[in-house]
């Protein structure tokens, strides 16, 4: 059965994330009705990542296997056109072998988290970034989440949901920028725990705050402790944004 690979954006607030529940519509079920729809069999499609209700993605991936070969830009346009009125879109679909696996043959993924920094309420972003009055030492957060870059212990930001063997990860980098009224968080590791993200986001804008310092970062991640990580950041704010393969 050919493979192919797809990279995909969608909208996450409708979802109950990107893996199919019982309790909703999930990004991975309007998918797999798209290819249902498109050649009349039940299809899996297999994600790069899970993301959790309400987190968008840019540039999510992920590989199925067709009864038959198809013309790139034909399965693109016609699952396109069966998950209407969705907000998932299928941006590329590209012939992979099959030994080419969406989730396990990653080998990093890229992460952005946004804040809008301003007291205006949000309009064309609501839903799309965390809207934050406070002012915001993008600085000092920047500084801060060096603190977390590394192989660690991040049991003090992981979900203690989090499925994941072992709490030992290998973040590769975390930048804070900002652009006028907005800060950009992206974070790039092999892989994330559940929440690990969104914990430190939450995290470092106690330290944008001046509530929290550098060596409030530390100690929290030194405490391998669920209870010492600052506040969890929504998921509105949260995209994947690419997934690398060698």
């Amino acid at each position: 059965m050919p493979r192919y690979k797809l990279t995909i954006e969608y909208d996450g607030s409708p979802f109950v994330g990107w893996q199919a529940q019982a309790n909703g519509l999930s990004v991975q079920h309007v998918l797999e009705a798209g290819f249902k729809g498109f050649c009349g069999e039940d299809i899996k499609v297999n994600g790069a990542g899970r993301t959790d209700a309400g987190v968008h993605a840019l540039g999510q991936v992920a590989h199925v296997d067709l009864p038959r070969e198809v013309a790139c830009d034909t399965l693109r346009d016609a699952v396109n056109a069966h998950m209407r009125p969705h907000p998932v879109a299928i941006v590329e679909a590209e012939a992979v072998p099959d030994t080419f696996e969406a989730r396990f043959s990653a080998v990093k993924r890229h992460y952005m988290y946004r804040i809008v920094n301003r007291r205006a309420p949000l309009t064309l972003d609501r839903g799309q970034a965390w809207l934050v009055h406070k002012p915001l030492d993008a600085e000092a957060m920047h500084d801060a989440a060096q603190a977390l870059v590394g192989r660690h212990d991040f049991t003090t930001f992981r979900s203690v949901q989090c499925q994941a063997k072992s709490p030992v990860k290998t973040v590769d980098e975390i930048t804070v920028s900002r652009y006028a009224d907005e800060i950009e968080v992206v974070c790039r590791a092999r892989s994330f725990l559940h929440n690990q993200v969104r914990s430190f986001v939450g995290t470092l804008k106690q330290v944008g705050e001046g509530k929290w310092t550098r060596r409030s970062v530390e100690k929290a991640l030194a405490a391998a402790d669920r209870t010492a990580c600052g506040p969890v950041a929504p998921p509105d704010g949260l995209y994947l944004l690419q997934v690398d393969y060698e």
